[in-house]
């Protein structure tokens, strides 16, 4: 049985039947979590079908036009018996693939590159909108895909390129960089894998609430760190891994690269210094920590004494965040994920946008906000 992919999103269940998992259309955050863990979840079927000597393919969107409802590396597999599990449209592409496989089994040897949505008719058809065009990677995997060491790669926390030679179809992977992204030519497609951008929170109030929120739906692995059981209590947020060991523990247990982030907010020396020293010594995009000029600089000589260099120090975003007058707990949250995602882009971020900065340019200075 098929499912019908308009409605929801096709995985295998623990029969190995094909299931329809519907969704809100609303619950956006929701939909990230799920396309992410999905995306993961087929090569994890993949590298069982292999096992089982059971022919499939692996399908990946490599370039989109117009609209399109899943990203560039988005993944889908199809197994005999049209047993399927990813997403690459959301809509019924998926359900064009499944009725050839069905009708004319598997019969590519080398990969191909298939484009769906050129004319206005078949946009109308396979559910692009505004006319949108999705081209699609679909490889035929062997016992040379490199599934299975990829698949160790990930678990343990590496960034991977996966390299497909698409006159032969043969696949080499290696160590990848953070800033690469998927690309093709004529004759190789490079897909990236690893973790997410990853940030850990020190301190469980309610601006962690408010930054964790806004953070899990930008596609963050958000962790939150606090000791102390009477801000741990009452913290509920799905999504949202909630830890009480010390916060330069949770920094060493991380692991922490290129594609984490740490953010201190409990104003407790005693939490965040050690943490931060930690993190500052880490390949951590990001490293700020909450507060007023005047605390940040004292933080700073502080740091100094934890054995940590100017370099080092250098690297800590104090005031936190962008200036865009923030006040509320929501704004600030803002201000911070601005702030993070400029310098995850690599974009230069003027005086006039720090906090510090603007605040000085500012007559008379409110020292009220815990912003400043």
């Amino acid at each position: 049985m098929v499912a019908n992919w308009c409605s929801g999103l096709l995985r295998l269940n623990e029969s190995g039947d094909v299931a329809t998992l519907h969704y809100l259309a609303s619950d956006e955050n929701r939909i990230e979590k799920l396309m992410d863990s999905i995306d993961l979840e087929v090569l994890k079927t993949c590298e069982q079908w292999l096992r089982a000597g059971r022919p499939c393919e692996l399908v990946t969107v490599v370039k989109t036009w117009g609209s399109s409802p899943r990203p560039e590396g988005a993944m889908l597999a199809i197994a005999e018996n049209a047993q399927v599990i990813g997403s690459v449209s959301g809509g019924c592409i998926e359900d064009d693939l499944i009725a050839r496989i069905q009708t004319e089994g598997f019969t590519r040897t080398v990969p191909e590159i298939v484009t769906y949505g050129i004319s206005a008719d078949e946009a109308h058809r396979f559910g692009l909108p505004c006319g949108g065009t999705i081209q699609l990677a679909i490889e035929p995997l062997h016992s040379e895909s490199q599934i299975s060491n990829l698949l160790a790669g990930l678990a343990a926390h590496k960034l991977l390129a996966r390299e497909l030679n698409l006159q032969t179809g043969a696949v080499t992977l290696r160590s990848a960089e953070a800033h690469e992204s998927l690309r093709l030519s004529e004759t190789q497609l490079v897909t990236i894998h690893g973790p997410r951008w990853r940030l850990l929170i020190i301190g469980a109030g309610q601006l962690s609430r408010f930054l964790a929120n806004i953070a899990v739906g930008m596609d963050y692995q958000v962790t939150v760190c606090d000791p102390r059981e009477e801000y741990r209590e009452a913290w509920q947020l799905e999504g949202v891994q909630l830890v009480h060991d010390m916060p330069d523990d949770t920094v060493i247990a991380m692991q922490l690269d290129a594609r984490s982030a740490v953010v201190a907010l409990t104003h407790d020396p005693k939490l965040d210094d050690m943490a931060l020293m930690e993190a500052l010594k880490s390949p951590a995009f990001y490293v700020g920590a909450i507060g007023s000029r005047s605390n940040n600089a004292k933080r700073r000589e502080r740091l100094l004494e934890l054995d940590l260099s100017a370099e080092q120090i250098a690297r800590l975003h104090g005031p936190i965040g962008l200036y865009i007058g923030s006040k509320t707990p929501a704004e600030i949250a803002i201000s911070i994920l601005a702030e993070m995602t400029a310098i995850k882009n690599k974009v230069l971020i003027s005086k006039e946008n720090q906090i510090e900065f603007a605040k000085e340019a500012q007559q008379p200075v409110n020292t009220s906000s815990c912003q400043l």
